[in-house]
């Protein structure tokens, strides 16, 4: 059985003369980052290798939620292949993971991950929002036999918020 945990970035601010990549998260963005990881962190999800895109704001919201669930950083990985806004570079990556993982942590973009959600999973996701989490499983023993799976949990942070 493998299973994909996807956490879309949180709000980013367009506020500042940056590139892209460079986008800083909003206050919001934080805030929602530590909903959605606390929330996690009851869960105790089984997470073998967390993954993030190279961009300012999905690397920040990845820092903050893996600390509010107590992840071991060297078990973290930034890719390029991540900073993908289509799904077709992310879902390359996942069909490239290592077998011995059974359980991943990606932390992306969106339309990426909305496309994720909704070709390899079973409910369909009008969006996923910024801070939204999806976990899909399949049934298989190899990443690149995934096809469609199952919608196990979704997470918007605005319905989880105190």
């Amino acid at each position: 059985m493998k299973t994909i945990y996807l956490m879309r970035h949180g709000k980013s601010t367009w506020e500042y003369a940056v590139s892209d990549r460079d986008r800083p998260l909003k206050e919001r963005g934080i805030q929602d980052a530590h909903i959605v990881g606390e929330t996690l962190s009851k869960l105790q999800l089984p997470i073998d290798a967390a993954f993030s895109s190279p961009a300012n704001r999905a690397l920040h919201t990845a820092m903050i939620a893996l600390k509010e669930l107590d992840f071991p950083l060297h078990k973290f990985q930034i890719s390029n292949d991540l900073y993908d806004f289509s799904g077709e570079s992310v879902l390359q990556f996942i069909k490239e993971l290592n077998n011995d993982l059974n359980s991943v942590f990606i932390f992306g973009h969106n339309h990426a991950f909305t496309e994720i959600a909704n070709s390899l999973g079973n409910q369909f996701i009008d969006n996923v929002p910024t801070a939204g989490f999806v976990q899909l499983s399949f049934e298989v023993e190899h990443w690149k036999a995934i096809t469609t799976g199952k919608t196990e949990k979704t997470l918007v942070p605005k319905y989880i918020k105190k």
